[in-house]
């Protein structure tokens, strides 16, 4: 009797980081249950997002060549670990992008992306920033080198604290998005504290900026202005979120300057900063600095939408700061100290968010798959992000179908 093949150890696709610009479908080992709180899913859709363009362009330290990448996956429960009890193989779920324990201090605060536990390598963190947060699948080995989630199979820790089960009759681009950027956006205009009828500014109107505006709508602002220089995603701020649209490259004077007129004197009540660190500017003499230093991976001193939503930002207001930042930043601090302004900032506590959204989905007040412009195959991932970071073809956010 012929022997049994046994089947390669490296028989998964997933997408792999190789250095800077550079990332490519390998084959990997297929993910397995390492503690009896895991599951492993196989992957039916996973998303580009704009943190994973920082690592594919260079900005985020601490990637290593082979780390699979992603942050934004859902799949079928294929593998279920013996601890497991809220979820059984055939389950269909959404994985958030950060890994929490549920029960540190901070995961019972419900502060999830703030997880005491679950950063496999805490030194990297405390080293630059002080404090460790919670592991992130697929995002460098400072938060922890998880594999991510541009792949075939994703093993999902702690499974009881992070997946979604998706109701019958809903599809994958409808939830897919409470993995991350939905979350994100809804927690942004959340920390920017909007009381009903408040003028709200949103600075980036890529996929989190545009759920931030339609956030800002949902807790009651009164105006949403939304600004930015792409026109394909100022249109869509424009005709699905219903924001006023502010091109800042077709305004004379600074951007803030602008905002406090066109809002009688006063500016927005509220600021949220959805860009991150890598705001666009005019071609002034510290922005052609600042994209020098980045050509040659000096710490830069960005952080131009962060420095308008300061000046912009109403006396005694509120700036929210989704935006993704790795380095130190020059701020006019005296500013916001003098106008009394508070802010509010973090990596997305997912969890807290899934049930109520959710809802809104099942409910009908939100349908997230607005945000899809492009679906392609995980084969083609390289050229779609880079599609996606050129903003070719009108690329607003990417979905991959390993």
């Amino acid at each position: 009797m012929d022997a049994v093949p046994s089947l390669s150890p490296l028989s998964m696709k997933a997408l792999t980081w190789h250095g800077q610009g550079d990332v490519r479908v390998d084959t990997h080992p297929d993910p397995e249950i390492q503690e009896p709180t895991d599951i492993v899913i196989k992957v039916t859709s996973t998303a580009i997002c704009g943190s994973d363009l920082h690592l594919f362009d260079g900005f985020v330290p601490m990637m290593k060549e082979g780390d699979i990448i992603g942050h934004e996956p859902m799949g079928i429960v294929e593998e279920v670990g013996s601890g497991v009890t809220r979820l059984k193989k055939g389950d269909r779920v959404v994985v958030p992008f950060t890994i929490s324990c549920g029960h540190c201090w901070f995961c019972e605060q419900t502060m999830y992306s703030l997880c005491d536990t679950t950063n496999p390598k805490p030194e990297n963190a405390r080293d630059a920033m002080g404090h460790s947060p919670a592991g992130v699948f697929g995002y460098s080995h400072l938060l922890g080198g998880i594999p991510g989630g541009q792949a075939e199979y994703l093993r999902v820790p702690h499974a009881d604290v992070g997946p979604i089960v998706v109701p019958d009759g809903m599809t994958d681009e409808q939830v897919l998005f409470l993995s991350d950027i939905f979350p994100t956006g809804y927690m942004a205009a959340e920390n920017a504290e909007i009381e009903p009828g408040d003028t709200v500014a949103v600075w980036g109107c890529g996929p989190v900026g545009q759920f931030a505006i339609q956030s800002a709508w949902m807790l009651g602002a009164g105006r949403v202005i939304a600004i930015d220089r792409e026109p394909e995603r100022l249109r869509m701020a424009k005709e699905n979120s219903k924001a006023e649209v502010l091109n800042f490259e077709e305004i004379d004077g600074p951007v803030h300057e602008h905002l406090i007129e066109i809002t009688g004197g006063r500016g927005p009540d509220r600021c949220i900063d959805a860009v991150g660190a890598e705001a666009h500017a005019a071609n002034d003499a510290q922005a052609l600095l600042d994209k020098a230093k980045q050509a040659v991976h000096l710490q830069s001193d960005q952080g131009y939408a962060l420095q308008q939503a300061i000046m912009a930002c109403r006396k005694g207001g509120t700036v929210s700061v989704p935006g993704v930042y790795a380095k130190t930043l020059t701020l006019p601090f005296g500013a916001a100290m003098n106008k009394g302004l508070t802010f509010k900032m973090g990596q997305t506590h997912v969890q807290r968010y899934l049930d109520p959204l959710m809802k809104k989905i099942q409910d009908g007040e939100i349908d997230p798959s607005f945000i899809i412009t492009h679906t392609a195959p995980l084969d083609d991932a390289p050229q779609m992000y880079e599609t996606f970071r050129d903003k070719k073809d009108d690329c607003i956010k990417v979905v991959l179908k390993p």
